[in-house]
């Protein structure tokens, strides 16, 4: 079964995705933070072992998940190949290149994140990564 969404939601959806993409490019964190509802759900699987791993609640998750990825990993490159927004849903896929600072270790992985936007701010994020190669980068397994 297929539904058609309004153009206007895919348009509002897409400027948030737009509007968060350039704010991670611009490295403004609080920026990047501020498109996010209080009560965002974030969701970024992994091993325990991956300190920025978990599930998180609201702006302060969010910004504990980029303040803690910092604190471990250079980023070196964040490419975004595709952007597909049907409604208040928008999807982000990509690849990534960092460096894991206390071992000078590589961590390369594709990416696909998928936003719920609803008002203007993002309500649900899932992070789609590599978890095994994040767990060997952040291990050094």
């Amino acid at each position: 079964m297929s539904t058609q969404s309004p153009a206007g939601s895919d348009r509002a959806t897409r400027e948030v995705i737009d509007a968060y993409l350039a704010r991670l490019a611009e490295r403004d964190l609080d920026g990047a933070v501020r498109l996010f509802s209080e009560s965002a759900e974030w969701v970024a699987p992994g091993s325990p072992e991956v300190p920025w791993s978990g599930n998180r609640t609201g702006r302060a998750g969010v910004q504990e998940f980029f303040t803690t990825l910092h604190a471990y990993l250079q980023p070196e490159e964040f490419t975004v190949t595709h952007i597909v927004v049907d409604g208040e849903q928008g999807v982000i896929l990509g690849h990534l290149r960092d460096t894991v600072k206390a071992t000078g270790a590589p961590l390369t992985t594709p990416f696909a994140a998928h936003l719920t936007v609803v008002g203007g701010q993002v309500t649900r994020y899932h992070l789609f990564e590599d978890t095994y190669a994040l767990h060997r980068a952040a291990t050094g397994a």
